[in-house]
């Protein structure tokens, strides 16, 4: 296999910058271009001061050299990592003098892809190794760095040896089909297979909280025109994300931004405020107010106090089917102007959570915030042994792992034959081995890695 190498810092100028070879002529390549203890001497896993050389020879800076000698490295292959200056011109004459040694640019995720090829880790881990390269909070990051450990896929291949062990008792009836023999009791086998499907239906159930993780809470700020939504918007944030104005309308597409918050990402939707328009565009952008809302776990409806209580109850009767099943903030708005607030309870049919704030003066947001923290909590993410599923390929897995599994449910009440109920059996298996990657192709593998950065 060729030896590869890339720049695995971050792109640009730094303090310092990590150049990563791997491969079988790892030691021999990088010899060629290092000035200092020879790497044959090297012990595995051990940091050497020297000087990386140019092509012709010349010094091209002072560095530090790490080596670690297969199969006790990320890739399983011997890796030489080279800590230079951050200079970006230091960066690429190093790497062309590398290439000119024998090298070979790695392409995106290929120190990764490695890794899994040579068994060092699984395809779930794979994943989750970029999961935590883009981790943006706590919670994020936990979950990825739980996935990355293998908690996940000690879990499946549970459930894959249990599977396996039933499926071989009843592929071995087969053998003796003519005997009559039962070696599989169909009684337990009902009970495994019920049970397997509870924890793989469990860990589908986790993908709504484990993308929300990952890819950030969705909020949907909704209210009529002129409540407040953007300038909320902003004070949550802190930056002027969105433009204000006095003017009705203003807002006809939906703004997105994040932020951490109690250690998960919120992603906060400002949406166009809803009423009755003869605007295209702002007809189209309160369609995609709906929508929003209908995606969100959590929706703050701003309530302008200054609005008579009539408008209140329309604008509820708007969005009230839209907020089944989400959490539902009412957040009072614009209580710097002095009105009393509205017995919101007395005119809609929800007992609904209600803070009063004033978005411009920034009165009550941090109460806001302490509310959206609480409600968006997590406790599980704090459970160092639980598995929570981020991965939409995992999820669409998981569920066709529990379709399959419903098949043999059903084909065990009906007293179907050995040879069909092992068809369904393995196909359940197959699903749960392509998350791992124990069954894989190059498409898939191409698609996974093609994610990655360069050097990683």
């Amino acid at each position: 296999m060729d030896t590869i190498c890339a720049v695995s810092t971050p792109h640009g100028m730094g303090g310092i910058a990590v150049i990563r070879v791997s491969g079988d002529d790892s030691i021999d390549i990088v010899q060629q271009r290092w000035r200092g203890m020879l790497l044959s001497d090297m012990a595995s896993h051990t940091a050497h001061l020297g000087h990386v050389l140019d092509s012709h020879g010349e010094i091209l800076d002072e560095a530090v050299l790490t080596l670690f000698r297969a199969p006790n490295s990320f890739t399983g292959e011997d890796v030489v990592e080279i800590s230079c200056h951050g200079s970006m011109w230091i960066q690429q004459q190093i790497v062309s003098s590398l290439i000119d040694a024998g090298c070979r640019a790695a392409m995106g995720g290929e120190f990764t892809q490695r890794a899994f090829a040579n068994g060092k880790i699984d395809l779930s881990q794979a994943e989750a190794i970029a999961d935590v390269i883009a981790s943006q909070s706590r919670a994020s990051h936990h979950v990825a760095m739980n996935q990355m450990r293998g908690a996940f896929s000690r879990q499946l291949s549970t459930l894959r040896s249990q599977l396996l062990q039933f499926v071989s008792l009843i592929e071995l009836e087969l053998d003796f089909s003519e005997e009559d023999v039962t070696f599989a009791d169909r009684s337990r086998l009902t009970n495994l297979a019920a049970y397997i499907k509870s924890v793989i239906d469990s860990l589908a159930q986790s993908y709504q909280a484990g993308n929300a993780i990952k890819n950030g809470l969705p909020v949907a700020i909704v209210g009529p025109t002129n409540a407040g939504k953007s300038t909320l918007l902003n004070t949550l944030l802190g930056d002027d994300r969105a433009l204000v104005s006095d003017i009705k309308g203003t807002t006809r597409d939906v703004i997105e931004d994040t932020i951490v918050m109690g250690g998960t990402l919120i992603r906060f939707i400002d949406t166009a405020g809803i009423r009755e328009s003869s605007d295209v565009i702002e007809s189209m952008g309160i369609k995609r107010s709906f929508k929003k809302m209908d995606e969100a776990r959590i929706v703050l409806w701003v309530v302008d106090v200054t609005a008579p209580i009539s408008e209140l109850e329309e604008f509820y009767s708007q969005i009230k089917d839209h907020c089944q099943d989400k959490e539902v903030i009412v957040v009072v708005n614009k209580v710097d102007a002095g009105n009393s607030l509205p017995i919101i309870n007395k005119h809609i049919d929800l007992d609904l959570t209600i803070v009063e704030i004033s978005a411009k003066e920034g009165t009550g947001v941090e109460h806001l915030k302490e509310v959206i923290v609480d409600i968006a909590a997590l406790p599980q993410v704090n459970d160092e042994n639980a598995v929570i599923v981020t991965n939409s390929r995992h999820y669409h897995a998981l569920v066709r792992a529990s379709e399959a599994l419903d098949r043999t449910l059903q084909g065990l009440e009906s007293s179907l034959s050995g040879d069909l109920l092992s068809q369904d059996i393995r196909e359940c298996m197959h699903y749960l081995g392509e998350i791992t990657g124990e069954i894989s192709t190059d498409d898939i593998l191409g698609e996974i890695f093609s994610h990655f950065c360069i050097g990683k």
